[in-house]
């Protein structure tokens, strides 16, 4: 088994499991937690398609540094957005609720 499809398959795997906690989670932090595993796993199966054969393109390298700091980004502005949901009274942020599944 090459590094590339390990990574590839880890990939798809972090894909799956987020998908999972996405679905079946009532909880907007762990809606955000897994999307970012989602993006996760985004990443390491764009990495593995960038290397072929030895050679390593250095392109999908680069998105990969951009879609870090984009979904960095991204998480901390989500974050704010449910502080300042639950400020305003919102549901869906009791962490005495039992999450389906």
């Amino acid at each position: 088994m090459t590094p590339s499809l390990l990574y590839a398959l880890t990939g798809a795997g972090l894909i799956a499991l987020g998908l999972y906690g996405f679905v079946t989670r009532s909880h907007l932090i762990r809606r955000v937690l897994a999307f970012n595993v989602i993006g996760s796993g985004v990443f390491l199966v764009f990495g593995a398609l960038g290397h072929e054969g030895g050679i390593t393109d250095p392109v999908p390298q680069a998105l990969i540094i951009t879609g870090i700091v984009v979904a960095l980004s991204l998480t901390a502005f989500a974050a704010a957005m449910i502080a300042r949901y639950a400020e305003d009274g919102g549901g869906g942020l009791d962490p005495d609720a039992e999450d389906a599944g």
